[in-house]
């Protein structure tokens, strides 16, 4: 197998390698780490040049992604939105006015019960949504894809069992 090619962190790990020599140092624990930052560094931008591209905000796509999500795909009181988007009820409000604003989702009285307000993303919302979720997705795609089918399942197995020890950790918090 041919060897590959030199990566940022196999930089990084041999750059700091010998700064550690009172503290344990495992390279591929620095490797790994560093390389799940990077990624998440790429997705990040990447994801900030589609917004950019379609003229939307980090909040307004943040808000309507957790609205199609949900187990109900486009609706949700906006307490709950809050709470999962980790906000306040006043930060809330101020986002779901904004985007009632540009079209983009409607309030209206729960019709469970008419005290409660349920928010629901509207046909140009989830097509603000769709798009960007498109051309994110291709962005993710390319880098993805250097990767086999088999080695794919292999990566989201490993990456798995990392997300259910924090989830344990947390947990255990």
């Amino acid at each position: 197998m041919p060897q590959e090619s030199e990566d940022w962190a196999d930089r990084h790990v041999a750059r700091w390698r010998d700064h550690w020599v009172d503290v344990t140092f495992e390279d591929d624990v620095e490797a790994i780490v560093v390389r799940i930052d990077r990624l998440k560094r790429y997705f990040r931008l990447s994801t900030q040049q589609v917004l950019s591209e379609l003229g939307l905000q980090d909040f307004e796509y943040e808000t309507l992604h957790h609205l199609m999500i949900r187990d109900t795909p486009g609706s949700a009181s906006p307490s709950t939105l809050a709470a999962d988007l980790g906000i306040s009820n006043a930060g809330m409000t101020g986002r779901l006015d904004a985007l009632e604003r540009a079209g983009w989702i409607q309030r209206h009285a729960d019709p469970d019960d008419r005290r409660r307000v349920a928010v629901e993303v509207t046909r140009s919302g989830a097509t603000a949504w769709r798009r960007a979720m498109d051309l994110r997705g291709r962005a993710e795609d390319e880098v993805v894809h250097a990767l086999d089918a088999d080695e794919r399942a292999t990566l989201a197995a490993l990456l798995k069992k990392m997300t259910l020890a924090t989830e344990a950790l947390d947990r255990a918090d």
